[in-house]
């Protein structure tokens, strides 16, 4: 297999961590993006070291500002390479009923979630066409597809990361770059199941195979969108949900 340069964003959480994993697994060079204000690298490196990954590349950056990203990107470059897998993993959450959410909540959940994806994509995508292959995956989530109450700033940017991913995926298609999206359910991640046990049974008891994603399903995914073998699908999405939610 031809080893590629995978970025992943928000890739120390629970969620980005697998897919770190999973695409080093598979014989990738994987560059972890994190936040240098909320994320704790030391920590991170530490563990995925003791995990048996001692390969990953660390770079720091704010995925919702557009200067920070060209940063971000150019030293990823310059430690490992063109970028040919781009994963738009970061993600946050303000959950508020409309009526109550602030500006402030809803900003800070477009620009990280959507926005980023501008910010992101603008760094490598040209160049993936240039070079004749790359591979883009944008993580959305089943919320992004049925809505969920408590979270219009949430749902309506992980919307909009689908629709962004039908359209680049048009455009970038005769390059042999594709563009795709994963929605998520709920994850089997350490945020989640910090969750008091009798609201966590709650959550699994509407999922119909009655139990939470791992997240190295996630990560899966990811492995098989960025082969080669998944060459021929492009604009799609997979919803990775138990059951959640049928499109």
């Amino acid at each position: 297999m031809t080893q590629r340069v995978a970025l992943v964003t928000g890739a120390m959480g629970g969620i980005g961590t697998a897919i770190c994993q999973e695409l080093a697994k598979a014989g990738h060079k994987v560059v972890a993006a994190y936040h240098p204000e909320f994320d704790k690298p030391a920590e991170w490196t530490k563990a995925m070291s003791e995990a048996g990954f001692n390969d990953f590349i660390c770079v720091a950056g704010d995925v919702s500002d557009y200067d920070s990203c060209v940063a971000l990107a150019a030293e990823a470059e310059a430690k490992a390479g063109p970028i040919d897998i781009l994963v738009n993993c970061a993600g946050i959450t303000r959950d508020k009923m409309f009526g109550r959410m602030e500006l402030a909540q809803w900003n800070a959940v477009i620009s990280t979630n959507l926005g980023s994806l501008f910010n992101m994509t603008k760094q490598v995508s040209s160049k993936m066409a240039e070079r004749g292959w790359g591979r883009i995956i944008n993580i959305s989530s089943v919320n992004g597809l049925r809505g969920q109450a408590g979270q219009t700033n949430y749902s309506a940017a992980k919307a909009g990361v689908i629709g962004f991913t039908k359209a680049l995926a048009a455009e970038l298609a005769a390059k042999n770059v594709t563009v795709n999206a994963i929605c998520p359910g709920y994850v089997a991640t350490q945020m989640v199941m910090a969750i008091k046990p009798e609201i966590l049974q709650g959550i699994i008891d509407t999922v119909p195979m009655k139990r939470l994603a791992k997240p190295e399903e996630i990560g899966g995914a990811c492995v098989y969108l960025a082969s080669d073998i998944a060459g021929f699908m492009t604009g799609s999405t997979l919803n990775i949900c138990g059951g959640l939610y049928y499109q």
